[in-house]
C-alpha cells in the first residue's frame, strides 16, 4: 500500500511543493529507505521517525518502507521532512485516514519522543501553500505565528505526532492559529541625532540619504563621530510597511535568524566586521543562504573602516549596489537574493587618520596614502551617491549645552518625502528615488532650464560618468521631495553636486 503527503522545500527565498510518497512491502523487513536526493539530515529522518512513531504509542510497519521525495531532481535539505514522512508512513498503515490529507501541507522536525521542534524557512512555505490553494498547513507550534503571516490558509499548530493523529481521526481537533495584530517599531534606533553635537552638514546629508535610500560615505579623522552618526541613522528611517516586513522576515526565516520573533518589525541594521569573508557578506555555502547584504534588505548595511575590507568583498558589492539583488551561482544552479539596502560606509582619510586634520599632523607618506585610497576601486566609489566629510569637532561645540534637533523631527520630514515617492511610483515596482533606472529618472525628474545647464556644465568640468550623472539627478530629486517641490531647481542640483566623490 502506498500513500502521498504534501510538503515543501525552500529554494533560495521561495518554496517548491514536494510530494512525500511511502510504500511498504518487499526487501528486508523493518528497514526504511529514503530516496529523492536527500541530504544527510533528511536521510537520518528514518531513525527519528521510527522512534517518534513508537514513542507515540503507534506501530511502525514491520515491512520494508520506501519513502520517495518528489521531484527527485530537487535536492532536499534539513529536518523539516520528518513530519510529512511520518504522516505518509502512518497513512500506509491506516493510523491516519487518507481522506482530508490530500489538500494539506505538513512540515516539522520530530523529536524521538514524538514532539515537534520549530524549523527555519516556514514563511516562504506558508506563502506557497496559500498560493497553491491548499486548505491547511500543519507545522510545529513554535512556528505558528510566523506561518499565520501568510493569508488565505488555515495554520494548525502541532505539538506532537500523537496530537496530529488525534486530529485526523476525530478524537480531538486542533484549533487553527489566530492572527495577531502587528505593531511596527524600530528596535535598532538606539541612538538619537540629538545626542550628536555639531556636524549639521553631515546630519543634512543623512536626512537626504534616508529620504531617498541613497548610499553614503563618510570620511574624517578618528573620533570625529562617524560611527555614532551611522548608529543614529536608523532613528530617522521610516517604519517598515507590511509588504517590506514580509520581505525581510522571509530572509531572516530562511537564514534561521528570527530568534523567537515571528515578524521583523524594524528596519535591519547590519554592521559586519572588516574581516568578514565574501561568503559571509554576499551569501553562499553548501546550501546557499543569504549573507549580510541580504540581511540588510530594506535596512542599513554599515561598513566601518571601509578600506580595510578584503578587496574581493568590496568588489562583490558592485551588483547589489547597482541592481538591488545578488546572484549566487553554484554547480547546482543559481539563486537570487534581494539586497536593496542603504550602504553607510566610513573611512579615515589616510592610514593614520590625520591627513588634513587641523590639529594633529599626519605621519603617512604620499605612497601610503595613495595605496590606502586605492583599496576602494573607482567603480565602487561611483556607486555611492553621497560623499561627506566629517571633520574634527571643536571643543566649544562638543561641550555646548545647546539642544540639537532630535531624530523624531528629522524622521517626520523623511516620512513626508517617502510618501511623495510612494505616490509617484505607485504604478512601478520600486519604492524610492535611488531605485529609479535611467529611463525612470528621465520620466520622473523634471529639471528647470537653469538646473540642466548647471548639471551639464558640472558634468563636463568634473568628468562625471554616466552613472554619476543620473545619481546626481536622483539625489536632487530627493532634495526636491524634502522641500515638497515638483520640479528640480538649480539649488537642488547645486546641493547634490556637493555630495559627489571627493578626494578625502
Amino acid at each position: 500500500m502506498s500513500s502521498k503527503i504534501l510538503s515543501a522545500a525552500v529554494v533560495g527565498l521561495d518554496a517548491r511543493l514536494v510530494e512525500v510518497e511511502a510504500d511498504t512491502g518487499g526487501g528486508e523487513l523493518g528497514t526504511v529507505a529514503i530516496v529523492g536526493l536527500p541530504d544527510a539530515a533528511v536521510a537520518e529522518a528514518r531513525e527519528r521517525v521510527r522512534s517518534a512513531i513508537k514513542n507515540s504509542g503507534l506501530n511502525f510497519p514491520k515491512l520494508r518502507v520506501t519513502v520517495n521525495l518528489a521531484p527527485a531532481d530537487l535536492k532536499k535539505h534539513g529536518s523539516s521532512f520528518d513530519l510529512p514522512i511520518a504522516a505518509s508512513i502512518l497513512s500506509t498503515t491506516g493510523f491516519l485516514p487518507e481522506k482530508g490529507l490530500e489538500r494539506c501541507l505538513f512540515l516539522g522536525e520530530l523529536a524521538l519522543d514524538g514532539s515537534l521542534r520549530p524549523i527555519d524557512g516556514v514563511l516562504p512555505v506558508a506563502i506557497k501553500a496559500a498560493e497553491s490553494g491548499l486548505s491547511g498547513l500543519f507545522i510545529p507550534q513554535g512556528n505558528a505565528q510566523e506561518a499565520k503571516l501568510a493569508k488565505n490558509i488555515e495554520v494548525f499548530p502541532v505539538s506532537s505526532l500523537h496530537q496530529l493523529v488525534d486530529h485526523f481521526t476525530g478524537k480531538k481537533k486542533i484549533s487553527p492559529a489566530d492572527y495577531q495584530e502587528i505593531s511596527f517599531s524600530n528596535p535598532n534606533a538606539s541612538f538619537d541625532l540629538s545626542h550628536v553635537k555639531g556636524n549639521e552638514h553631515v546630519k543634512r546629508a543623512m536626512e537626504i540619504a534616508a529620504a531617498g535610500a541613497h548610499n553614503l560615505l563618510m570620511f574624517g579623522p578618528p573620533g570625529s563621530g562617524k560611527t555614532m552618526l551611522a548608529k543614529a541613522f536608523p532613528s530617522i528611517l521610516p517604519e517598515l510597511t507590511l509588504p517590506e516586513a514580509l520581505e525581510v522576515t522571509k530572509i531572516y526565516s530562511v537564514a534561521g535568524r528570527l530568534k523567537g520573533n515571528y515578524l521583523i518589525t524594524g528596519r535591519p541594521f547590519r554592521s559586519p566586521h572588516h574581516t568578514a569573508s565574501d561568503v559571509a557578506m554576499i551569501g553562499g555555502g553548501t546550501k546557499p543562504g543569504p549573507g549580510e547584504i541580504s540581511l540588510s534588505h530594506r535596512g542599513v548595511l554599515f561598513l566601518d573602516e571601509f578600506p580595510q575590507f578584503q578587496k574581493n568583498v568590496l568588489e562583490a558589492l558592485r551588483q547589489p549596489l547597482e541592481d538591488g539583488v545578488v546572484t549566487i551561482s553554484r554547480a547546482a544552479g543559481s539563486l537570487d537574493f534581494p539586497a536593496k539596502f542603504i550602504l553607510i560606509a566610513s573611512m579615515n582619510p589616510c592610514p593614520c587618520g590625520y591627513w588634513g586634520d587641523r590639529i594633529k599632523d599626519c605621519s603617512c607618506s604620499a605612497g601610503q596614502i595613495a595605496s590606502y585610497r586605492k583599496r576602494i576601486s573607482g567603480p565602487i566609489l561611483d556607486r555611492i551617491d553621497m560623499h561627506i566629510e566629517v571633520p574634527r569637532l571643536d571643543i566649544e561645540k562638543l561641550s555646548s549645552d545647546a539642544p540639537a534637533e532630535p531624530s523624531a523631527e528629522i524622521k517626520k520630514r523623511v516620512e513626508a518625502a517617502r510618501k511623495r515617492q510612494f505616490e509617484r511610483f505607485q504604478n512601478d515596482k520600486f519604492l524610492t528615488n535611488s531605485e529609479m533606472s535611467s529611463e525612470k529618472t528621465r520620466k520622473y525628474c523634471r529639471l528647470s532650464a537653469e538646473a540642466k545647464s548647471l548639471l551639464d556644465n558640472a558634468a563636463k568640468n568634473l568628468a562625471v560618468s554616466a552613472r554619476s550623472y543620473f545619481r546626481i539627478i536622483k539625489v536632487a530629486r530627493t532634495i526636491a521631495d524634502l522641500e515638497a517641490e515638483a520640479d528640480i531647481s538649480s539649488d537642488h542640483i547645486g546641493e547634490a553636486l556637493q555630495y559627489r566623490e571627493k578626494n578625502p
